[in-house]
């Protein structure tokens, strides 16, 4: 009998060997008819991290535009304005909170389309906004919003995807929250801040309309006990020609050996609370690399360097880039694997946050922050102004240092890919609860980061916070050697079958 995961290549290996795999032709036609509708149903479901992503970095360009108000009810300070970045991940650790309930409670879909009332409602909140508390109010409901479908869309998306393409489909939420946040950064150029809040409805309503015609997570709905309905939905997904009998049952007599839900006794057991800690270290990890404070404060932080060309027009070539960068990861997730791209990515965002520290701390700078006084009441670009006179193309250094820590860096691997594994890795018993952990612990962390990126700028310097964040993508290389199994082309019950058995043949 073969036995699970070892030395086996590719999506044909079976892990279940009672009964024999499709046929090579079977397996050809799944390729080519499945995927039309699987991915109609990830289009649908990923237009919430369309949102989400648009929502995240708001305050790039509303920032700035609030700070040189002349309204005094919505005029930012330094101190507000740390907040107005910073709130948007309490929300979204609220919503990864809400999401260990409701993603089993309702089920992945319902909860994909219940996050579109905090959306709708904090975009309409930031759009009508006379005064702070409905612009922190706004931000927090989009970040609820936010954080609840982190939790469920990479979930929904690994169980209605088939193993040869979840790779490809499993980074497609890091895909949109790019495309999301590009639009935001294009439009920051065109449009006022509070029509920015209002273009953010859009892709909300589109959302709920689709969802309402795709069908619920096959899994989801065995472990529920609508095996009739869970069959439909998977004829539904891989195409009406396809004879998906055998792929039911497989999935099916997995979700009948984790019937139960997991108890506080059972999730101490390896081939539980390894792959959970998995997960949860890697979306800590994710956090902090940077990506989160880099994000929500970036024109800010090219405001704050000698750069050449408007700090506007930085931000939005860094958003280009950064969606470029996502669909190439997106297509050579299945072909590479996880694995190696995440070495990649950790060791790349590793020289660009080195090299903008350097530059910001030996390269063109003004006087000391630390001589700066009255900075609670000053602009945070105020901190740091550039020098009246670039130095030539030195000053294109922080440009490319961000584009390099996006584009090659953490768009290629640990943007994506840690959605993609933990959605892969986590127990199914578990996976609606803990990918909910996982959300809340990985927002809480943006929000140290974000909140408190401001007050250590001021303190010790531009520089200490990109130092900091290259030492983390040191511990992202070594924690990736040493705790990351390589998932690319096995099914989801293969992936719980290594961590049951933990044979170390895998992870080659």
């Amino acid at each position: 009998m073969q036995e699970p995961l070892l030395g086996a290549e590719g999506p044909d290996y079976d892990t279940f060997p009672e009964k024999p795999p499709p046929s090579p032709g079977d397996r050809a036609r799944v390729g080519t008819l499945q995927n039309k509708r699987v991915f109609l149903a990830t289009f649908a479901a990923v237009l919430g991290n369309f949102s989400f992503g648009y929502a995240l970095v708001y305050t790039s360009p509303v920032i700035p535009a609030l700070e040189r108000s002349l309204d005094p009810d919505l005029h930012l300070t330094k101190s507000q304005a740390s907040w107005f970045g910073s709130v948007f991940t309490l929300g979204a650790a609220a919503g990864g909170l809400s999401a260990m309930i409701l993603n089993d409670l309702l089920g992945r879909k319902l909860s994909i389309m219940f996050s579109a009332v905090p959306s709708a409602a904090g975009y309409a909140l930031m759009a009508g906004a006379h005064g702070l508390w409905m612009l922190l109010l706004g931000r927090t409901l989009t970040g609820f919003a936010g954080g609840l479908t982190a939790a469920c869309i990479p979930v929904y998306v690994s169980e209605i995807a088939p193993p040869g393409v979840r790779g490809a489909l499993g980074a497609t939420p890091q895909l949109m929250a790019v495309f999301g946040s590009l639009s935001l950064y294009a439009l920051g150029l065109l449009l006022p801040w509070r029509w920015l809040a209002v273009a953010g409805e859009a892709p909300v309503l589109i959302m709920i309309l689709l969802l309402s015609f795709m069908p619920n997570s096959p899994r989801f709905l065995l472990s529920r006990g609508r095996d009739e309905e869970a069959l439909r939905a998977l004829a539904w997904l891989r195409g009406t020609d396809v004879d998906v009998h055998w792929e039911f049952e497989q999935i099916q007599d997995n979700v009948r050996r984790q019937s139960s839900r997991v108890s506080w006794a059972e999730a101490r057991a390896p081939h539980v609370c390894r792959p959970i800690t998995v997960a949860l270290l890697m979306r800590l990890l994710q956090q902090l690399t940077g990506i989160t404070p880099i994000l929500v404060y970036l024109q800010s932080i090219f405001d704050s360097t000698a750069v050449l060309l408007p700090p506007k027009d930085d931000a939005a070539i860094v958003g280009a880039v950064r969606l470029l960068s996502v669909l190439i990861a997106a297509l050579t997730m299945d072909l590479a694997g996880r694995k190696v791209l995440l070495f990649v990515s950790a060791a790349i965002m590793f020289a660009a946050n080195l090299t903008l520290g350097l530059y910001i701390h030996f390269g063109p700078r003004p006087l000391s922050p630390n001589s700066t006084a009255g900075l609670e009441s000053e602009s945070w670009g105020d901190l740091a102004q550039p020098l009246a006179a670039p130095a030539g193309y030195l000053t294109l250094v922080p440009l490319l240092a961000t584009m390099l820590f996006i584009m090659a860096g953490y768009a290629v691997g640990w943007g994506p890919i840690t959605w993609l594994l933990m959605s892969e890795v986590l127990p199914l018993r578990a996976r609606g609860v803990a990918s909910g952990l996982c959300v809340l612990a990985s927002w809480l962390t943006a929000f140290v980061l974000t909140k408190s990126f401001l007050p250590v700028v001021s303190t010790f310097g531009l520089q200490v916070p990109f130092f900091f964040f290259a030492a983390i993508c040191l511990v992202s290389l070594v924690f990736t050697g040493c705790c990351v199994p390589e998932t690319k082309g096995r099914s989801l019950e293969q992936i719980e079958s290594f961590f049951r058995t933990g044979r170390r043949s895998f992870l080659r």
